[in-house]
């Protein structure tokens, strides 16, 4: 295994080498029936050349690119095909000496990252040369299918369809733009029908195809009547996603008739940027079939470092767990790949939005013209093949390289700063942005991410600070404060980065280590922690609200610890995340009407200490338990403002809701609840966040007389008819390191199943905050998990992903709550 302990350093020489993929095939047709006949490779990663039969057809550059070889007059009856692929790392190491008129930087990833130099001068997934959560595996190969294609007359290469909404008709309409490889030399004329059944709709065209490369774009308008009963596809929480099957038929005077089999979705997206009053700046949220949507969700990377290892079904469980923890976004993180097909099939079909950076990452990049025709054959190849895909709301142009620029994180001399801007605009906007523009109407293109979207385009499309909490997007990482004091988060109009890191479950680990590695400060796990300091942050941003783990067992210190850095990812984001979500309706000091978290990030490329709230398998972390809560449709939130106790109500429902506040102060060292306030007739508007409730935390303390801050905790939820429930939410009032009256517990688990399901229940013998239960290497999820145990008994449900038993949960079954750790 190359993810097995120290293997990814061992295994170096693999990716310093060169290797030749070749084989022998026999032509199943007759070549002589045919016009034409094509080699076309998806993927190829990366550099390399292609022959056959000893006569090369071509090179590769581009991971990214589809490349199709004309092989009509050398293919044979019998073939021998080669792939002779040279050494990415000597590759790029190569073009950059080459490129001498300046260094474009950075040359290195940091020691800490155990990586390969020169990633931006190869069009390769930038982070198989490593990244701060992932090893170096620089790969070569055929990364997706190869196929042999041979035909007469016309052939269709790229297919799609979009949809757009005349407001002036009150109409829908479809796009549909069809791209040929035309082989007669004379223009070929023929008809084209679209049919929609459910929608009634049929229209035929008359078209003639040239010569060449030829497109013909047609515009199919939704039959009036039908348009008003048009289902529109809506993210996850907010309605369905319907799509409805299209037959799309071509029927040409020359050649076969083609049929094409796909789905039309119906939903608009706008970025809207406007004036907002009270503020300085421009708004930043997106609009989808008019309604304005809070982005919930999290930052997707790569699921592997072997991209042929990330089937349908891991991509289906990664991202359906992002969907069961109330997500309706990801977005698509820039030093990556462009995903697979069934990707955004998945979140076409579970309603999860896509921001969709192009590949480029943390770095400046070169311009010369071999480079930017490469990209520019990616970029119109990547746009043609997934804008039909209804998830995708946004192209983004790249991850963070706006803000290098800005902030100078290159050390780039002041004189020198202009040849780098100019090498941005080109890149970004003169190329990129041209080609997105023309190639796709159907929805908002951003040049970086952060940005200061309009503000950023009004100053050169560099803007002097990026991060400005008045315009665009924001990334925040703060690892040194206190992640409970929510004064320290941006108040953006936009979150797409933020985070903190914890280890993954020693199930996880243990898969790719050996005994010696378990411990906290293993060679090991100073190897796998690919961000400098990372391993003593977390302990730092534990150690202000809990106490470290004292075990003399080394193995229960170093278990204790991954469940403490769960413990406190969790709790962080959750603090940090419930900010920007009670941010969304109000403008303070002119910041506010945050309508965006995303936070970084959601899965993991291999097993190690990381962001992640999914960890590689697909296992839930305590944070992805609490993103179900804290991304909840309903939640109500607290927060403290100078001895004040504030709860806001948040809703992304559509409509308002007359409900109770019921908030509850449990003391520490009784199950019994010391106090309950219920408040009725509380408002909570549709799609927004209002204070519902402000008490100081004197008052509070005053009228729960046998509580003080330290022998205490406050829960809170909302309740409203027809079983309408949000979850239960909880403030601390001190560190649970000063907490009063906290007894060591005693839990138990009985486990039944029900059907497909596995039931737990649980019993303790005392309160017990973050009650965690872990079923070792067994595929599944809980219902819930990570939580403050107030009461003597809790249901919880266990979702299998695999067959398992009551014997099995049993034997594998390890209950943890804070009190464990010693």
């Amino acid at each position: 295994d190359p993810y097995y302990r120290f293997n990814d350093v061992m295994y170096r020489w693999i990716s310093l080498d060169n290797w030749t993929y070749s084989r022998t095939f026999k032509t199943p047709f007759d070549i002589r029936t045919w016009q034409k006949v094509n080699l076309v490779f998806e993927g190829v990663d990366t550099v390399a050349q292609i022959l056959i039969n000893n006569i090369t057809l071509g090179r590769t550059d581009n991971m990214f690119n589809r490349y199709s070889f004309d092989i009509t007059s050398v293919i044979k009856e019998v073939n021998f095909v080669e792939v002779r692929f040279l050494s990415a790392v000597s590759y790029a190491a190569e073009q950059s000496r080459c490129h001498k008129a300046y260094s474009i930087p950075p040359a290195c990833p940091p020691p800490v990252q155990k990586g390969e130099c020169h990633a931006n001068f190869i069009r390769k997934e930038q982070c198989s040369f490593s990244w701060d959560w992932g090893p170096s595996f620089p790969t070569q190969g055929i990364w997706k299918d190869v196929r042999i294609e041979a035909y007469n007359h016309y052939h269709l290469i790229y297919f799609s369809s979009t949809s757009f909404f005349v407001k002036s008709a009150q109409q829908w309409s479809l796009e549909i733009e069809s791209i040929f490889d035309v082989v007669s030399s004379k223009p070929i004329a023929g008809l084209v029908t679209v049919n929609i059944p459910k929608l009634q709709t049929q229209q035929t065209f008359s078209v003639k195809l040239q010569p060449g490369e030829g497109s013909i774009v047609l515009l199919v308008n939704i039959n009036k009547v039908r348009s008003s009963a048009v289902e529109a596809w809506w993210p996850n929480g907010h309605g369905k996603q319907t799509g409805y099957n299209m037959t799309t038929t071509f029927s040409m005077e020359a050649g076969y008739q083609i049929e094409k089999f796909s789905k039309a979705y119906f939903r608009t997206v706008e970025l809207v940027q406007e004036p907002i009053p009270g503020s300085p700046g421009l708004s930043f949220y997106f609009r989808i079939n008019g309604r304005p949507i809070f982005v919930k969700g999290s930052n997707w990377i790569p699921a592997d470092s072997f991209q042929d290892r990330v089937t349908y079904d891991r991509l289906w469980l990664l991202l359906k767990s992002a969907a069961d923890a109330n997500m309706n976004a990801l977005r698509v993180w820039g030093g990556g790949v462009y995903e697979q097909d069934e990707f955004y099939d998945i979140c076409d079909e579970i309603g999860i939005m896509i921001w969709q950076d192009f590949m480029f990452a943390c770095a400046l990049y070169p311009t010369d013209q071999n480079y930017l025709e490469s990209v520019r054959a990616e970029v119109s190849h990547q746009v043609r093949r997934l804008k039909s895909h209804p998830s995708i709301i946004l192209w983004s142009g790249n991850n963070e390289n706006e803000a290098a620029i800005a902030s100078n994180w290159f050390s780039i001399p002041y004189a020198d700063r202009e040849v780098y801007i100019k090498d941005y605009v080109m890149l970004y906007v003169k190329n990129i942005r041209e080609i997105v523009l023309t190639e796709d109407k159907s929805r908002p293109f951003i040049a970086s991410s952060p940005t200061n979207g309009l503000e950023s385009v009004k100053e050169g499309w560099l803007s002097q600070n990026p991060y400005d909490t008045h315009y665009g997007d924001t990334h925040f990482y703060d690892y040194s404060n206190d992640c409970w004091n929510w004064t320290v988060y941006p108040k953006t109009r936009f979150a797409s980065e933020y985070g903190f890191q914890s280890w993954p479950s020693f199930s996880t680990i243990e898969k790719v280590s050996s005994t010696e590695d378990w411990s906290y400060t293993s060679n090991f796990s100073l190897h796998r922690q690919h961000h400098e300091n990372g391993n003593d942050q977390m302990l730092q941003q534990i150690g202000h609200h809990f106490k470290l783990p004292q075990s003399t067992d080394p193995i229960k210190k170093f278990k204790d610890t991954i469940y403490l850095t769960q413990v406190m990812q969790a709790q962080c984001i959750k603090t940090e995340t419930e900010f920007y979500r009670f941010s969304q309706s109000e403008i303070i000091k002119g910041e506010g009407h945050t309508m965006g978290a995303l936070y970084w990030q959601l899965n993991d490329i291999w097993q190690a200490p990381s962001w992640a709230s999914l960890e590689y398998g697909g296992k839930w972390k305590l944070l992805h338990y609490f993103a179900q809560n804290f991304f909840a449709p309903l939640l109500p939130v607290a927060y403290e403002d100078k001895g004040v106790l504030y709860i806001y109500g948040v809703s992304d429902l559509h409509v308002d809701h007359r409900l109770t506040l019921r908030v509850v102060a449990h003391a520490w060292s009784s199950l019994e609840s010391v106090c309950t306030l219920v408040k009725d007739d509380v408002t909570v508007k549709a799609q927004s966040a209002v204070p519902i409730y402000k008490e100081s935390i004197n008052d509070f303390l005053e009228r729960c007389r046998n509580c003080t801050r330290k022998s205490c905790v406050i829960t809170f939820c909302l309740v409203g008819e027809g079983g309408l429930q949000s979850p239960t939410n909880h403030h601390f009032l001190s560190s649970l390191k000063d907490a009063v009256g906290l007894e060591k517990t005693q839990l138990s688990a009985s486990v039944s199943q029900q059907d497909d399901t596995y039931v737990f229940v649980l019993q303790t013998t005392a309160v017990a905050p973050f009650v965690s239960l872990d079923v070792g290497s067994i595929k599944g999820r809980f219902s819930d998990n990570g939580f403050l145990m107030t009461e003597k008994k809790k249901v919880v449900v266990f979702y299998p992903w695999e067959p398992t038993s009551v014997e099995e949960l049993e034997k594998s079954l390890t209950l943890t709550s804070l009190g464990d750790v010693v």
